[in-house]
């Protein structure tokens, strides 16, 4: 898989629901990276003639969509590129926070030397990206940097919560990066994170995670526009 596929369902694709994934992906990546402004309309005549189908996948595509909040679709409305409120990205940031102080802990306590190394391996993707400078590559590798952190801390129900959330916190993780020093910062701070990793500290760990989130957060705040 395309480590730029936006995954949202999970499931073993169909000939029948590759195409509706073909579509959620596509609009996704539009919308997480900054392509498809909030309060953009999705025509749905366009985007059948853009995927040469009839209207019926487009459909599933944007309510699935609108399900994971990247879309609002209102009856007798088209729908369109959902708004962010402040107030919902400080819930969920506040919630990953505690999330990944968590999951910090749990790696400490049963990663294998090679789990430690795969997460080294994923940090240098982010290293790479940043020297280039490249926002694009750098989100993503971010984004395989906490699937592996998810693999290697086991716990089911943590990848649950995150994944029902997945596509919004990814609208606002890209944009986070984009923001002005960000990308070092970021880079920087998952460098000492998989050090504590390898030294096998939890409690630095936990408190290095949760510091990457809130600062995330807190960039944003400050980027955020005073009249929305």
């Amino acid at each position: 898989m395309n480590s730029k596929r936006v995954d949202t369902m999970g499931a073993e694709r169909t000939d029948e629901s590759s195409r509706v994934e073909e579509i959620i992906d596509w609009v996704a990546r539009g919308i997480i990276e900054g392509r498809l402004a909030p309060g953009s309309d999705l025509n749905s005549v366009e985007l059948a003639r853009r995927f040469d189908v009839s209207r019926t996948p487009v459909r599933e595509a944007l309510f699935v969509l609108s399900r994971e909040g990247l879309v609002d679709w209102l009856p007798r409305k088209r729908p369109r590129v959902s708004k962010i409120r402040l107030e919902d990205v400080r819930e969920l940031y506040q919630l990953r926070a505690i999330l990944y102080a968590q999951i910090s802990c749990t790696i400490v306590e049963r990663a294998t030397a090679q789990e430690i190394a795969r997460l080294w391996d994923a940090h240098r993707r982010l290293a790479e990206a940043a020297v280039r400078g490249d926002v694009d590559a750098y989100f993503w590798a971010n984004v395989i940097f906490r699937d592996e952190e998810l693999r290697v801390c086991g716990n089911g129900i943590f990848k649950e919560v995150l994944d029902s959330m997945r596509l919004r916190i990814n609208r606002l993780r890209r944009l986070s990066t984009s923001l002005p020093g960000r990308l070092q910062r970021s880079c920087a701070d998952h460098h000492r994170l998989c050090e504590a990793y390898e030294e096998r500290d939890s409690m630095l760990a936990a408190a290095l995670n949760r510091s990457i989130v809130i600062g995330a957060l807190q960039a944003i705040e400050q980027a955020w526009p005073n009249d929305t």
